[in-house]
């Protein structure tokens, strides 16, 4: 009867163990996606501005000199990512792909103008840059307009900062909710030892001496927790980065590499204090509070 017992409340025990670790692990890996989330957040927009193109729409009588001069200034520019020269027929044949049909028989002549593309990089791109960059390109003589997407720019840009500050709201809210589930998880586990702990401190034990195992075996729960959530994440980032190569979220290693050890550091953390706090409020009840 006595061994059924205690392999019943060791069954309990355990059970109690693995729900704590689940729950570390299941907080942990959402906190560490928003934490990517984070992270990217600005190299994803960075990524959509950086495909804004700025259109060079240049005059037929424009010399080779002039244009040859003209990309490479562009290109040499610290504003511009990217260039790319258009000629009038390679935008027909464009045109003739996207709509299926050649306009150029209806026509009788190829109506385009022979043009540069140019992408900027992200910092500039705003309507005030592009106006400034779209003014001192007009001054040149063989340069017949210059066009970008207006609604875009400024749609885009406000919507960045938009989406920025609640992501930020948004990471703010769900740490303060993931420390209070892992800490409400220690809790339980430390209260059903509360008997235990009780026990031990009649007998003399100090209350120092009665918290040190609580505290690593906590800690040991949060490091299988953390690691549990860190290859959740590791298996998430893969398969998003091979699913969209351009965001190029392995980009930059040592931030991605910053937050893996930032999650694991905080699921230490929070089990620690946790537990710390757990086994003080026990310590200091009554006896007869135990059973409220």
């Amino acid at each position: 009867m006595s061994s059924s017992f205690e392999k019943h409340q060791k069954r309990r025990l355990i059970s109690s163990y693995f729900s704590v670790v689940i729950s570390i692990a299941l907080v942990l890996f959402l906190l560490g996606l928003l934490g990517m989330l984070v992270l990217n957040a600005r190299t994803i927009s960075d990524n959509f501005k950086e495909k804004v193109v700025l259109t060079i729409y240049l005059n037929d009588n424009a010399k080779e000199v002039e244009i040859n001069q003209l990309e490479k200034s562009l290109a040499l520019a610290k504003y511009v990512k990217e260039t790319k020269y258009v000629s009038k027929e390679d935008a027909a044949n464009f045109m003739k792909g996207e709509y299926g049909e050649d306009f150029l028989d209806d026509v009788g002549y190829n109506p385009l103008q022979n043009s540069i593309d140019v992408n900027l990089k992200a910092n500039y791109v705003t309507a005030h840059r592009l106006d400034s960059i779209s003014e001192s390109t007009l001054n040149k003589k063989f340069v017949d307009d210059v066009r970008y997407d207006k609604d875009l720019v400024s749609i885009m840009n406000s919507n960045v900062k938009r989406i920025s500050l609640w992501i930020l709201i948004i990471s703010g809210i769900f740490t303060l909710i993931a420390v209070l589930l892992i800490n409400s998880s220690i809790r339980l586990a430390v209260y059903a030892k509360r008997f235990t702990i009780k026990t031990m401190q009649m007998v003399g034990a100090t209350k120092q001496f009665i918290r040190r195992p609580f505290i690593w075996r906590s800690i040991r729960l949060g490091i299988i927790g953390a690691i549990v959530a860190l290859i959740g994440m590791a298996v998430v980032l893969y398969y998003v980065n091979k699913t969209f190569p351009e965001l190029e979220l392995l980009q930059n290693q040592i931030l991605i590499g910053s937050l893996f050890v930032g999650v694991f550091i905080i699921g230490i953390l929070i089990t620690w204090f946790s537990t710390y706090f757990a086994t003080q409020r026990f310590l200091n009840l009554k006896t007869d509070q135990l059973y409220y």
